[in-house]
Formats: C-alpha cells, structure tokens, sequence
C-alpha cells in the first residue's frame, strides 16, 4: 500500500465516517476542513438516526400541497423565487419523480443505506465507547386530527409490506399515556420503535477523537481548491494553505459539492435545503422520545443535557442569514402539541445548509474525470442517519473491495 494519503475533502458526518472505515482499513488519511470540522450542517440538525425515513420527498400528489403551503406565511416550506437555472432545473427533475415507480426505486436505495447505518452506528458506538448521547429509544410520529393520522396508516402499511419498517399506533389516551409532555386530545401517533437519537455536536467531538487515535490528520481552516492532475489521475489537492500529494481523493462536501462539478468533471443535481433549529434546556415538561410534530413539520429532539426544535426547508440559496420568522414557525408549531414545547434561555440559533436531490439519494461514487476522485454526498436530510453506511460503502469502493450494498444505487450516471 502507497505511502500517500487518501484524502477526504470535507469535514462533516459523512466525511467523518470515511475517514473512518479509510483507516480502519490501514490507510493514512488526511481530512480538509475549510471551516471548523463538525460545525457545518453536521453541528445542530435534530440528531435522528432514523431507518423510519424510507420514502423519498418525491411522491404521488405532494406537489399541489405544497405549492399551496408556499402561499401561507406560517409555511415550513420555502422557494426564494429568483433567477437560478439551477434550481428550476433540480424542481423540474424533482417534479418528474413524483410518481410511483420513481418513488420505490429510490426507497429501495435509501433503505439499504439507512438499515446498513443504524446497525453500524450501534456497533461504533459501542467499539469506540463515543459520549454522544445515544438512545435507541424510537421516533415518534405526532398527529393533531384523524384524518391525518389515518393517512399516515397507509404509508406504515407499505413500509410494513416493502421494506419491513414497522410503526405503532397510540390513539387517545394510550398516546398521552406513552408521551405525557404531550396535551390531550390530540389525534394519535405512531412509534418506530427501530429509530435511535443522539447529540450531533457530541457526535462529530467523538468522532474527531476517535479518528485523532487511529492517526487521522484533520486540518482544518483548509479549504480545496482543485487538482494537480497527470490525465485521468489527480496527483494532489491544491488548498488555501498548500499542496498535499496523495493516493486518493474523497469530495464528501455536502451541500458545497456543486461548486467542486467541475473537479468531477459531472453536473451534481444539489441544492441547499436551509434548515434550522433552537438550542435550550430542557423545558420543566420534557418529552421522553423524540418526536416529529408531523402536520406542523416540526422535529423535537431532548437530550439529558438539553432540548431542540428543528426542521423547516427553505431554498435559499447560499444565504448565510438567520430568518426569525422560521424559528418562530418552530416554536408555534410546537405549542400545537406540547405542553411546555419551549423555554428560556435560548442556547443557540442555528441553519445548516442540507445537500437535497431531486430523487432523495446521495451520490457516492467515483469521478468520470479521475480514476481516483470519489464522491460521497447528497444526503439530503439525512446526512447522519446514513453516514456510516456511507462510509463504509465508499472506503469498500476505494479500495476495490466488494461492496456491502448495491453501489449502483447510488451511481453518478443514474437517471433522474
């Protein structure tokens, strides 16, 4: 085996876990961080490891919904109508997918991915001993009137029949019997019990301590630049600080990616999905699960040490400002079914730029430029349920070993 590094371009969850199974695997690698490592969208997202999240956002009859929520000020769903070839391109491609067929084909994908995920996450955690606080406590999905909870019956049946992802219902009192912060009278939940939660944040400074004990550079304050190439091989990565010579190179950037198209020499359909969350303690009526407050989109995550609103998406752009009015639709979303849903101080505000395709599947592949440039990215909202599997998959790929799942999935010259 070279001496010379595989390089990994990107400092994230996703990042973090090829690094990972790169080293476990013997090779020296070396992380590029432009920023601090973990304080991207890896930082303060709602901590789900989540294989509930089976179907893709493309599905039969979501378009109309939300095209008419867009027209309602309280809307978690926001397009900043601008001028951008790029997004009405990635709309149009997301538009065409919602349909059946599409549909199952990427949640076969994002199943494989997922399941792969939460068992290696158990196996991590426990090897590496990672303080993250995990908890395999399940996910709850919170309805406020029946007839939206009944609908939702009939995607956990196809969950159930296709993929084996299993939810169960709480109506009445048995909801508010298994959830007391929960006020009464709502309509009902259901609970996948398979999903677990963590504390991201906790997450990536375990991370960066385990991968510092297996001998992982993590440079940070390094931004990538380009290749120095020799024709269909890069030779290094050219940084805001240096050049570093190795044997491969990894683009895991995540919603950043598409400003690297022409270093993969392909177009990545990825735009940033801005989502937000509010940082607290925990409020004096806590809830024990974590839960997502489905008609008001709103995901609630409590920790031992603290408590999280989060969710909302709004394509932007690269816009680098807090919208209050998205925080505030956090907070009254939450007091639709909680009974404390939020309290003083407020830790931190925060967005993270989510890398979103229009079929709900990441990338992870290698370059059609160069023979040894990979990409893993596109994870969508779902860049720590999938990490691990993502980084097992892509250190398999680069080291020309079997890979545990079906690659092509997940393949560059897929269509969308």
């Amino acid at each position: 085996m070279s001496n010379r590094p595989a390089v990994v371009i990107g400092g994230g969850v996703v990042g973090a876990a090829a690094a990972y199974y790169l080293a476990k695997s013997g090779r020296k690698v070396v992380i590029l961080e432009k920023g601090t490592f973990g304080a991207g969208c890896s930082h303060a997202n709602c901590g789900y490891v989540s294989p509930s999240h089976v179907l893709p956002l493309a599905q039969p009859g979501v378009l109309l919904p939300s095209m008419l929520s867009m027209l309602q000020s309280n809307s978690p769903f926001a397009i900043r109508f601008r001028f951008s070839p790029s997004l009405w391109s990635w709309l149009t491609k997301f538009a065409l997918r919602c349909r059946r067929a599409p549909m199952m084909q990427a949640a076969a994908g994002i199943h494989a991915l997922l399941q792969s995920s939460r068992h290696l996450y158990s196996e991590i955690i426990a090897q590496e001993q990672m303080e993250c606080e995990f908890e395999e406590r399940g996910l709850l999905f919170v309805f406020q009137d029946k007839p939206h909870f009944d609908e939702f019956g009939h995607v956990n049946e196809l969950l159930a029949r296709e993929f084996n992802v299993v939810a169960a219902p709480y109506v009445g009192e048995a909801l508010n019997e298994l959830e007391p912060a929960l006020k009464p009278g709502l309509a009902g939940g259901w609970l996948f019990g398979g999903d677990a939660h963590l504390r991201p944040d906790r997450l990536m400074t375990a991370w960066r301590t385990v991968l510092e004990r297996m001998g992982v550079e993590i440079r940070e304050n390094c931004e990538f630049q380009k290749f120095t190439s020799g024709g269909k091989t890069a030779t290094a990565a050219e940084t805001s600080t240096d050049t570093i010579e190795a044997e491969d190179f990894l683009i895991a950037a995540g919603a950043w990616t598409p400003f690297l198209n022409d270093q993969l020499g392909c177009k990545i359909p990825i735009q940033p999905g801005k989502g937000y969350s509010m940082t607290m303690p925990r409020p004096e009526i806590c809830p024990k699960f974590p839960m997502l407050l489905e008609q008001h989109h709103v995901g609630v995550t409590p920790w031992e040490s603290g408590y999280r609103l989060g969710s909302t998406m709004e394509f932007a752009g690269y816009d680098t400002r807090i919208n209050e009015k998205r925080l505030g639709i956090l907070t009254r979303g939450a007091e639709v079914y909680l009974k404390t849903p939020h309290c003083e101080p407020i830790l931190e505000k925060w967005y993270g730029w989510r890398p979103m395709t229009p079929d709900s599947t990441p990338y992870i592949d290698r370059s059609p430029k160069y023979g040894n440039v990979y990409v893993a990215a596109g994870h969508n909202m779902l860049g720590l349920s999938m990490s691990p599997g993502t980084g097992k998959l892509i250190a398999e790929i680069m080291n020309d070993e079997t890979p545990h799942l079906d690659a092509t999935r997940y393949s560059l010259k897929r269509k969308i």
